[in-house]
C-alpha cells in the first residue's frame, strides 16, 4: 500500500508500524527522523499535485489538522482518505488500533500496547489543578473544551479553565486571561514555541509548567511516553 501522511503524529504511527509504506509526508513530519519519503508541503497547504503524483492508495488526514477544501479536492481527483479526528486520549488509542488495520497491520504494534497500559494504568486525580492553556501568543490564543489536547490534561489532574467555552480555541484579551482564576499556566512548544524565556513572564506570580507539544497534542507512539514526561512537567512548573 502507498500511503501519504498530512498529520505528522500519524507519519509517526504508520513509520513505526508499518515500514516503507509512507510514499508522502507533510514538511512538519519530524518523527522518526530520517524518514526516507516524499515531502508535499504543509499540513494546512500541502501541494496536491505533488501528492497525486505519489499515486496514493490512501491519505491520511485529520479533520482539525488539515483543511476540507484540500479533503474534497483529494477525494475529486478519486484519492481515498483515512479521516481522522480524534478529542479523547480513548477516542485516539482506538482510531489508531483501527487505522493501523484498515492500513495492513496483521497485529497490534507494541507501541500502541504500551500506551494502552500507560494511560490505563493511571491513578485517577483527587483535586484536580485549574489551569490555562495558551497554545499561540500575538494574539493569545488558548485551549478549549472537547480537544484531545484538554483530555490528555484532565486525565493528568489538570481542569483547562476554558473547558467550558463554545469555541474550541477562544482568543481572549490580555484583561479577560489574567481575569481568569486558575493557579497554573500550561505552556505547550508547539504550535507556539513558549520557552522560560517567552511565554512565563506574561503571568506574573502563576506557576508555568512548559510542556512537550508533541506528547501534549500527537496521537501516535508519543501516547506510550506521554502519561511518565508530562507529569513530570508538570509538575516542575515554576513561578513566573
Amino acid at each position: 500500500m502507498r500511503i501519504v501522511s498530512l498529520v505528522p503524529s500519524l507519519t509517526e504511527a504508520v513509520a513505526a508500524t508499518l515500514p516503507g509504506a509512507l510514499v508522502g509526508v507533510t514538511d512538519w513530519c519530524t518523527h522518526p527522523a530520517g524518514l526516507d519519503a516524499a515531502r508535499v508541503g504543509g499540513s494546512k497547504y500541502p501541494d496536491l499535485d505533488r501528492v497525486l503524483a505519489l499515486r496514493p492508495d490512501v491519505v491520511l488526514v485529520n479533520v482539525e489538522e488539515n483543511r476540507e477544501q484540500d479533503a474534497d479536492a483529494l477525494r475529486a481527483a478519486g484519492v481515498e482518505l483515512y479521516v481522522t479526528y480524534p478529542r479523547t486520549v480513548d477516542e485516539a488509542l482506538d482510531e489508531l488500533g483501527r487505522m493501523l488495520t484498515a492500513l495492513g497491520a496483521t497485529a497490534e504494534p507494541a507501541w500502541l500496547t504500551t500506551a494502552r497500559a500507560a494511560w490505563a494504568g493511571l491513578p485517577t486525580p483527587t483535586v484536580p489543578r485549574c489551569a490555562i492553556v495558551p497554545v499561540w501568543r500575538r494574539p493569545w490564543i488558548v485551549l478549549g473544551g472537547d480537544t484531545f489536547a484538554g483530555n490528555v490534561l484532565r486525565r493528568l489532574g489538570v481542569r483547562n479553565v476554558y473547558d467550558d467555552a463554545p469555541d474550541r480555541y477562544p482568543r481572549p484579551s490580555p484583561d479577560e486571561l489574567h481575569a481568569r482564576d486558575a493557579d497554573l499556566v500550561v505552556l505547550p512548544d508547539e504550535p507556539y514555541a513558549f520557552t522560560r524565556a517567552d511565554g512565563p513572564e506574561a503571568f506574573p506570580g502563576k506557576p508555568c509548567a512548559l510542556l512537550s507539544g508533541r506528547h501534549l497534542t500527537w496521537y501516535g507512539p508519543s501516547l506510550a511516553e506521554a502519561p511518565a514526561l508530562l507529569s513530570a512537567q508538570l509538575a516542575e512548573a515554576h513561578p513566573a
